[in-house]
């Protein structure tokens, strides 16, 4: 089973890292990518919360070093990705899940990227409203694209939606 894990994760991983070429946007000193919230409910679904922080960790890594990211990434990514899978654990509810995304990126990563990672590790502070406005923005397209996925992926019988992983 951990194998399968991992290796779903590393898919997932390089599904992220792939497209964020084409989906970075930049926006002040961040760079919003939809394409990782997406990964972070398909992540946060098929892996549950502890893997799919990981794999938003991972995915950060390989974007910084790419330059389609920036340290926001992190506290972004991976509290969404937290949240959104623990919520789905919690209910198994799809749409909950995608709301921990939603809320754990746009308004948590956000105020942890405005008031901590910003000023302290990049040495430029940043609006938090245009944080919560950008991040939101871009959590609530690729969770939405995410449900999406999840529900093709439930119809054709490689994802089984509200049971246990």
């Amino acid at each position: 089973m951990e194998t399968r894990t991992a290796a779903r994760a590393i898919i997932l991983i390089a599904i992220g890292v792939a497209l964020s070429p084409f989906t970075s946007i930049p926006i002040g000193i961040a760079r919003i990518n939809p394409t990782q919230h997406f990964v972070n409910v398909l992540a946060a679904v098929m892996l549950g919360p502890w893997w799919a922080a990981g794999a938003a960790l991972i995915t950060g890594i390989l974007r910084n070093v790419l330059g389609t990211g920036t340290l926001l990434a992190f506290p972004g990514g991976m509290i969404g990705a937290f949240l959104a899978g623990g919520l789905y654990a919690l209910t198994r509810n799809l749409y909950l899940g995608a709301l921990g995304e939603v809320i754990g990126t746009g308004l948590l990563g956000a105020v942890v990227s405005a008031l901590m990672v910003a000023p302290v590790f990049m040495g430029k502070p940043m609006a938090l409203g245009v944080l919560i406005v950008a991040f939101s923005g871009s959590t609530i397209v690729g969770s939405i694209l995410g449900i999406l996925a999840l529900k093709l992926l439930n119809r054709a019988g490689l994802v089984q939606l509200g049971s246990k992983h």
